[in-house]
């Protein structure tokens, strides 16, 4: 019986009243949730990722909670030469990177049909668009020896560190080949 009464007692004061509906434990509600406090700003992060992950895809995450972004060895603009897969024995210039998931776009392999809905103004259709195809699955090719080969790294007389193809010795990290990059990707943008 008295612990009975000693838990109606308790009820009775968890119960809420008509005075006290405009505070939160204690604290007026306007007062939670006022703005920031004088000295604090809010600063929006903006995030190096250009492809927003995929809700069910399961990445390993850095403590800042971004995911990890692996190095691979193509990059923007390299020729290369898919060795496994479905378009095996195909040579295409790479066009896209997807750090997240060591895949990456090339153009015109691993074409794969879009269906685009329709609005009032045009009619739906299918659309033939690249795939990604994963880094692993691709070499570095010579188009002057006409042979693919492993990436190396070495430091020039200047002081430069660029990759050159191991078979053959040809650099591929020349000014001339990121102008002629950057110039195609400006131009593509701005169309």
């Amino acid at each position: 019986m008295a612990g009975m009464a000693a838990l109606q007692g308790a009820m009775g004061a968890l119960s809420v009243s008509a005075a006290s509906t405009s505070a939160f434990w204690g604290n007026p509600l306007a007062a939670t949730f006022s703005s920031a406090p004088s000295g604090v700003r809010f600063m929006a992060k903006t995030s190096p990722i250009e492809m927003r992950l995929k809700r069910w895809e399961r990445k390993k995450c850095k403590p800042n909670s971004l995911p990890m972004l692996h190095k691979m060895h193509v990059r923007v603009g390299d020729t290369v030469q898919v060795i496994a897969g479905r378009e095996k024995g195909k040579v295409g210039e790479v066009v896209r990177l997807y750090k997240h998931n060591s895949t990456v776009i090339v153009k015109d392999l691993n074409l794969k049909s879009k269906h685009k809905k329709g609005t009032e103004d045009e009619p739906g259709e299918i659309v033939m668009i690249e795939g990604p195809i994963h880094s692993s699955n691709m070499m570095l090719y010579s188009k002057e020896k006409n042979v693919t080969s492993r990436v190396g790294h070495k430091i020039l007389e200047d002081g430069t560190k660029v990759r050159y193809l191991k078979k053959t010795g040809e650099v591929i990290d020349s000014v001339d080949n990121w102008v002629k990059v950057f110039k195609e990707g400006d131009s593509e943008s701005s169309s």
